[in-house]
């Protein structure tokens, strides 16, 4: 597919210069950091040193005091309690801190993650007649609820109370809960709105520890679940996020709790050598001595290899599952939790695998469906838990705003992903006439149907699609940051480009092009898709390995001596402990001016 490459605006070279010797960093890293609204020394110094001690007072948000009221209440009473989260990572990450926090507080605490398939999203009517059962006065929904009037409503004649942990875009009615902590809600002054479900939970945490006099460094070890929550739920790493995740990262580093050691295992990942969680210091503990084939974790370890596996419990089984794993504390009871949901793992790339050719087919195979602005599919026989997945997929294929759709408790419950530029959730508000509940944000949405509805619904998306999406919003676009030569990247440059990690959404991984580079190619993989390269400024130049996935149709060229540009990201690969740069190659072309 032909990409399109943008260069971000460039500071001008005095700027750049200027900021390079009061930080006495390269001009590129310069540049870099001015991009990302870095343009003194001490602004520097915050983004290379995130500190908690920066984090936002958790009261600032709106009704904090009322939750942390309620819940004193519920601790002093011994009430009991339910934790419900939905059954996503964010939402089971999210269950499980709660959990582990109120345990140790509560008399009785339980827990509950509604099945994708017979409740679906959000809270339901039977996880409170669960509480019910379980003689709970207190609710704290994590990552969802928001929307849950309905539900709350019914609990309160129940008599329990709610508390709302949510992140998601209110409606036009909130719930009459005790408190509503959402930091979307139009009257709440919160500094910061971008925070996951389990960040929003983490804030309540917080206030009441902070309320409570408890030290801070006693709920720090829940970074690991925050973390995991931030990057497989794709917020923006910035600000206050940047923070969590950073000493996320270095929790999930240096000390993990059992269920995600678990799992890195059964990803491949390295864990970091098992220590006894002792959190009687606030001071991080200094680091065991790791061996040589321990990798740092970084943000795509969690986004590709953890938190896939974590959200395909609720996917494939049931995402309580989930919640089990991260509470577990005996590692050999880990392992048999992370081999079950290994399995569920596998079973969800076969669907997704199977699901998406058919997907490709039926679109490639009709006129009207590969001409749309929009893509709107529907099979009553495929799988709920993966069709968000497809959703992505087919985006990569048919550039476009993608809803994918299969049958569930006699409705059509959909998912849906967009393509930069086109508000998704604003879309399919404007159809919320011909829809039974919707929810989600701008990139990312779920609704459900009626059957009789879904051809107006399908026709009207594809019409406010032909509204708002211009030709050039329908060619893939790849964001990059600045133009470098191959002998700029050297082992102090990467260095310093890890320096401004956590990377993720508002601060992603630096992108670069390279112009006429030469390269001896060498084709890889099963059937030789991918491209292994050595890559130079000039034909005998010194030389850098990369990567190209999906790219051999470049192999002649490359080989012949041409020239080409390159745009690609810098990483380093670890092979029997001896660590090395990489060029992973996000896309190639062939210089105009080559012969």
């Amino acid at each position: 597919m032909q990409k399109k490459w943008i260069i971000k605006e460039q500071a001008n070279s005095s700027e750049i210069d200027q900021l390079a010797e009061s930080i006495n960093m390269s001009r590129p890293i310069a540049g870099l950091l001015l991009q990302r609204g870095i343009y003194s020394c001490d602004a520097a110094r915050k983004f290379f040193r995130p500190d908690l001690q920066k984090l936002y007072n958790p009261f600032l948000m709106k009704d904090m005091d009322k939750a942390v009221e309620r819940l004193e209440k519920a601790i002093v009473e011994r009430e009991n309690v339910l934790v419900y989260g939905d059954y996503d990572v964010d939402g089971t990450t999210s269950v499980a801190m709660m959990y582990i926090f109120l345990k140790s507080k509560c008399r009785n605490v339980f827990y509950y993650v509604p099945d994708r398939y017979t409740e679906g999203y959000g809270v339901s009517c039977k996880g409170v007649d669960y509480a019910v059962e379980k003689n709970c006065k207190l609710i704290i929904s994590l990552d969802c609820g928001i929307k849950a009037v309905s539900k709350v409503e019914y609990a309160a004649q129940q008599g329990i109370d709610f508390i709302i942990c949510d992140h998601h875009e209110p409606g036009t009615e909130l719930p009459k809960a005790v408190a509503v902590l959402d930091p979307k809600r139009t009257d709440c002054d919160y500094p910061f709105n971008e925070l996951s479900g389990c960040g929003v939970g983490f804030k309540l945490i917080q206030a009441y520890t902070q309320k409570k006099q408890i030290p801070f460094y006693q709920i720090k070890p829940f970074l690991d679940l925050v973390v995991v929550s931030i990057a497989s739920d794709i917020v923006p790493i910035v600000d206050e996020n940047r923070i969590l995740a950073h000493f996320g990262l270095r929790q999930l580093n240096n000390n993990p709790r059992v269920g995600l050691r678990a799992v890195m295992q059964k990803s491949g990942i390295t864990p970091p050598p098992e220590r006894t969680r002792d959190y009687r210091f606030e001071d991080d503990p200094e680091p065991v001595e790791a061996s040589p084939d321990f990798v740092p974790i970084k943000i795509n370890d969690i986004v590709f290899k953890i938190g896939p596996r974590i959200n395909a419990a609720g996917r494939m089984d049931k995402g309580v599952e989930a919640v089990d794993l991260l509470i577990e504390r005996n590692m050999n009871m880990a392992e048999k939790r992370a081999d079950h949901i290994e399995k569920n793992n596998a079973d969800r790339k076969e669907h997704d695998k199977t699901i998406t050719e058919e997907a490709k087919f039926t679109i490639s195979d009709d006129d009207e469906l590969r001409n749309r602005k929009s893509t709107v599919l529907y099979n009553p026989e495929w799988h709920k838990g993966v069709i968000g997945i497809v959703a992505s997929r087919l985006i990569d294929y048919y550039y476009r705003p993608t809803i994918i759709c299969t049958k569930s408790n006699g409705l059509i419950t959909g998912s849906a992903r967009s393509i930069p530029g086109f508000n998704l959730y604003e879309a399919i508000e404007r159809c919320s006439d011909l829809l039974e509940s919707f929810g989600g944000h701008m990139y990312a949405a779920g609704l459900t149907l009626k059957e009789e509805n879904l051809q107006e619904f399908s026709d009207r998306f594809e019409k406010i699609a032909v509204e708002m999406i211009t030709d050039d919003m329908l060619v893939p676009h790849i964001d990059v940051d600045a133009e470098i030569h191959i002998s700029d990247i050297t082992p102090k440059f990467y260095k310093l480009l890890c320096q401004i990690e956590p990377f993720g959404p508002g601060n992603m991984a630096p992108v670069f092009v390279a112009r006429h580079v030469y390269g001896k190619a060498q084709c890889v993989g099963q059937t030789g898709e991918h491209l292994k390269l050595l890559l130079s400024d000039e034909p005998h130049g010194r030389s850098i390995p990369a990567i190209a996935f999906r790219q051999s149709d470049f192999f002649e060229h490359i080989q012949e001596g041409k020239p080409f540009d390159i745009c690609f990201s810098v990483e380093s690969n670890v092979f029997r402990g001896k660590e090395s740069l990489q060029l992973r190659i996000n896309d190639i072309k062939v210089c105009e001016q080559a012969d």
